[in-house]
């Protein structure tokens, strides 16, 4: 049995293919967690949809941003963008099944010694309690409120957790450190404004993986959304800060990438496969 890691995928289902081809992937034998941002920007969402949905309980995948935008359209609060590559699904017979399914994916999830998010945890978050909050989204997702709960979920303030938030502020902060943080202030304070790579953070703000005393420092973490920060540090062979960045940019001609987890927590084998560029870098991740 092997256990795999993998990063963005955002539609390009051709490299998610070739890379299951190199791992010699088994559905009956493996498992590949897919850390988020599953569809949009890429040619194929609608085809990643079908082949994750297909390989059953062997695929455990998380929501990103891009997800949650998906589930955004499908039921009418937020309208396709410019950028948007999702159409496909909105239009296919199957689409109710397949969003469904979408709905019903994880926040977070911590497996084989690994905390997983898509983008990243703030600093005051222990992995127990990332795993709760992440619950409470979970929970509403999958509620017959789905839709309330989407209309109110975009926005950046709160910037900061606080124990005390209620209603839609608390959900709020939550799905935003989980699928789109990169920069925060050592106190937790978010900031929104920049996909910059981990050495240009705006003044006063840190990589949260880089806040001293996080709590989640002695928990191996693995996250994607943060495309630059593989071309920057270029993989080492250990992690940074306890934690493995895995979206090597597959949408913008990069690589997509699996971690082979190992036995012992913290170990792993990379495995990459070259992409075609399907979007011009920029806006929009």
């Amino acid at each position: 049995m092997a256990l795999y890691c993998i990063g963005d995928l955002q539609g390009c289902l051709s490299p998610f293919e070739r890379l299951l081809a190199e791992i010699d992937f088994s559905p009956s034998r493996d498992t590949v967690y897919v850390l988020g941002d599953l569809v949009n920007r890429g040619p194929d969402s609608l085809g990643v949809l079908r082949r994750l949905m297909a390989l059953g309980e062997a695929a455990q995948c998380l929501l990103g941003n891009h997800d949650l935008h998906l589930l955004a359209l499908w039921q009418g609060v937020r309208k396709p963008g410019r950028h948007d590559t999702v159409q496909s699904i909105l239009q296919a017979p199957d689409s109710e099944r397949l969003l469904d399914w979408l709905r019903q994916r994880s926040m977070a999830l911590h497996a084989h010694g690994w905390l997983m998010v898509h983008a990243g945890v703030l600093p005051q978050w222990s992995t127990a309690q990332t795993l709760m909050l992440a619950a409470e989204v979970e929970q509403a997702l999958r509620s017959p409120d789905l839709k309330d709960f989407l209309s109110a979920m975009y926005g950046n303030a709160p910037s900061q957790w606080q124990a005390d938030l209620e209603g839609p502020d608390r959900l709020r902060v939550i799905v935003n450190a989980l699928t789109r943080l990169r920069f925060c202030t050592p106190d937790g304070q978010m900031d929104f404004t920049s996909s910059e790579s981990a050495g240009n953070a705006p003044e006063g703000y840190l990589p949260w993986f880089e806040v001293p005393g996080r709590a989640t420092r002695d928990t191996p973490m693995a996250f994607g959304h943060w495309s630059t920060l593989a071309t920057e540090t270029n993989h080492p062979a250990g992690l940074r800060q306890n934690t493995l960045p895995l979206d090597t940019g597959c949408v913008w001609g990069g690589c997509l990438t699996a971690a082979r987890l190992g036995a012992k927590a913290g170990n792993f084998e990379l495995i990459q496969v070259k992409c075609e560029q399907a979007r011009k870098p920029g806006k929009g991740k």
